[in-house]
């Protein structure tokens, strides 16, 4: 197989990344982090002290720096902001980048630069399978229950020595649901293709099991040494 592209997409919290990074791993691959590269812009126009709202001030920004992804880090000009993207306060303003067309279209095509130099790679966000990769050979849909959902971000903030009342966090993840399935561009919504996962109640090592036994099916050049 020439290329194999596994998207996973699915709301805030439905546990994308860490699935997605656990998929690659199994794979022998490399995972592209989209929410990184959201979370990124949006760290250097807070930098910057920008209008968020404004796409040309935002488009400008973006001009004016480097950004560079990988497996482990997120770059800005050279340096390390891997911990200061997962800053509460960036992930309140991450809606104004991700809803605005002009930012996606620019983000979608870094993104789809990067599947032209990497044949077999796993991504996930939330528009990866309707439009950044709509013809992938697998897609997944994650989703939970909000309560859940914003039980595991507020597990992420306490393990980096930081807290928030749960319920806020719940708040958070209905209202970023909102935002994100009613923009009009790369909305949040499974591909008509997609295989739903519902990963409420369920361990990451099951739902890692059960997305690489979908890729088994739909891909097994991927795995040579149960074919050979």
């Amino acid at each position: 197989m020439s290329q194999a592209i596994i998207t996973i997409d699915g709301p805030a919290a439905s546990g994308k990344s860490t699935v997605a990074k656990r998929v690659a791993q199994a794979l022998g691959c490399v995972f592209l982090d989209t929410g990184a590269m959201y979370r990124t812009v949006t760290l250097a126009c807070m930098t910057a002290g920008i209008d968020l709202r404004d796409p040309e001030a935002v488009l400008r920004v973006m001009d004016s720096h480097t950004f560079e992804f990988d497996q482990v880090s997120a770059k800005i000009d050279d340096q390390t902001v891997s911990e200061a993207i997962r800053d509460p306060k960036v992930t309140d303003h991450v809606k104004f980048i991700a809803g605005a067309p002009t930012i996606r279209g620019r983000l979608v095509e870094m993104q789809r630069r990067f599947a032209e130099t990497h044949p077999v790679f796993v991504t996930e966000g939330r528009d990866q399978g309707t439009v950044a990769f709509p013809n992938a050979q697998v897609k997944i849909f994650l989703t939970a229950d909000p309560v859940e959902r914003a039980k595991r971000r507020l597990a992420e903030l306490q393990a980096r020595g930081l807290d928030q009342d749960l319920d806020s966090l719940v708040q958070a993840v209905n209202d970023r649901d909102r935002s994100d399935e009613q923009r009009d561009t790369g909305p949040l919504k499974a591909a008509h293709d997609a295989r739903l996962v519902d990963t409420t109640g369920l361990t990451v090592d099951g739902v890692v099991d059960l997305i690489l036994g979908h890729v088994r099916d739909l891909c097994p050049a991927l795995f040579p040494s149960e074919t050979a």
